[in-house]
């Protein structure tokens, strides 16, 4: 909906697909990924109809916070609810991978730990879960620790 996806990998029959616009990320086990992304929506008691994670570069992101919630900042993730007031979820999840690098890097973590965090993170978004007040960014890094721990 936000992005056109030419030059990008296709999508598989899963619910849940990857595509890389312009971003050099390394996505081991993709097929095992997707399962447990649509487990994870499972466990918390959503069902999920489509979900794309597209991977990008800090300026792609920063292009899309600025034109679609008007902030002009970096970040590491953007989610898209595409399905408000339906039971069915569907979304858009921006990364960028130039971010989750230097948020690893800066808090000496792996980029591959990081870089599930933030899938992870994205997906728990679109259940329900915020991160703006203190409260709910605990519950949300204990989410996002319970699923790393199970996955990686």
């Amino acid at each position: 909906m936000f992005t056109n996806f030419e030059n990008m990998t296709s999508p598989s029959q899963s619910k849940v697909c990857f595509f890389f616009d312009n971003a050099k990320v390394s996505l081991a086990k993709r097929r095992e990924l997707k399962y447990f992304i649509e487990q994870l929506f499972r466990k918390e008691g959503k069902k999920l109809l489509t979900l794309n994670y597209i991977f990008c570069t800090d300026k792609k992101l920063l292009q899309i916070n600025q034109d679609y919630l008007k902030h002009d900042y970096y970040t590491d993730i953007i989610t898209f609810d595409l399905s408000p007031g339906s039971p069915l979820i569907e979304g858009e999840i921006y990364i960028s991978v130039d971010r989750v690098k230097d948020n690893a890097q800066q808090l000496g973590l792996s980029f591959r730990s990081e870089l599930h965090r933030v899938i992870f993170h994205g997906a728990l978004h679109l259940c329900g879960f915020g991160d703006k007040s203190p409260s709910e960014k605990n519950v949300m890094r204990h989410k996002e620790d319970l699923y790393l721990s199970k996955y990686l």
